[in-house]
């Protein structure tokens, strides 16, 4: 496999490159995009970031990021993905972002995720040290892109805070075992499971596959998670781990930890 490079991009070329890469991600026309080259370019030109992770000369990576309030020093990111056949290339669009924001002052990033989608909350609560920090419901309404179609657009919101290194975390699914399960999901199995300072809750194994060939199912998964997220996320509980299992670990904040998130 050919080394993959980031860089940011400005270029008319280049931010057409990005835009047909989101495209095909979000499974779009390439003649209607998630982002067009003409929105891109204003981003870059307004001060935000274009970033692409290249291999071979083939756009295999790229992110979107503009500032936040500047007195919150917070860096927005509004889009980032890979490809699933380049590991470790969604890292390095990350790690890329970070370094781009942390050289203008910023010390923390945002961005929304799927609660549903296992792998990428494994990537940022445990990869990279994230804390979900919000839990919103039908956060961005109908969407018809081909992965989000037909469901409920329920988001987490990621903070990261870009000064400190991911801490080596327990194993989240460490005593999920022996915790009392609360709620059944919707195969049958186990959805939630509490201690006396933990609550676990557990996802399906590929929510877009399962959304493709049952979006009936799927939507019962997005209530149930739903449910259990929104009251544990009004008790003050917030999600910082997945297990490899497809398991959240919910947990009560400490305030110095919700500070050092700030």
């Amino acid at each position: 496999m050919n080394e993959v490079t980031t860089s940011t991009v400005d270029d008319v070329a280049g931010l057409r490159a990005v835009a047909d890469f989101f495209a095909d991600v979000w499974q779009m026309p390439r003649s209607a995009p998630p982002f067009h080259t003409d929105v891109l370019h204003s981003v870059a030109h307004a001060g935000g970031a274009v970033h692409a992770a290249r291999s071979g000369g083939d756009v295999v990576g790229a992110s979107v990021a503009v500032f936040g309030p500047p007195a919150e020093c917070d860096v927005y990111s509004l889009a980032a993905a890979a490809a699933v056949s380049d590991r470790g290339t969604g890292y390095a669009v990350k790690q890329a972002q970070r370094v781009w924001a942390l050289e203008r002052g910023a010390r923390t990033m945002r961005w929304t995720f799927d609660p549903l989608v296992a792998r990428n909350a494994r990537f940022n609560l445990v990869k990279l040290g994230a804390v979900a920090s919000e839990y919103q419901v039908d956060f961005y309404g109908p969407m018809d892109d081909g992965i989000n179609n037909g469901d409920e657009t329920d988001r987490l919101t990621a903070l990261w805070n870009l000064t400190a290194d991911a801490a080596h975390a327990p194993d989240p699914a460490e005593g999920r075992a022996g915790a009392a399960v609360i709620a059944k999901a919707p195969d049958g199995g186990p959805l939630a499971a509490r201690d006396e300072t933990r609550l676990w809750c557990r996802v399906p194994e590929d929510i877009v596959a399962l959304r493709a060939s049952d979006p009936a199912t799927a939507l019962r998964w997005r209530h149930a998670v739903r449910e259990v997220f929104t009251t544990a996320y009004a008790e003050g509980m917030r999600a910082t781990a997945m297990s490899r299992d497809g398991w959240y670990q919910l947990t009560h904040l400490t305030t110095t930890a919700q500070e050092d998130q700030a």
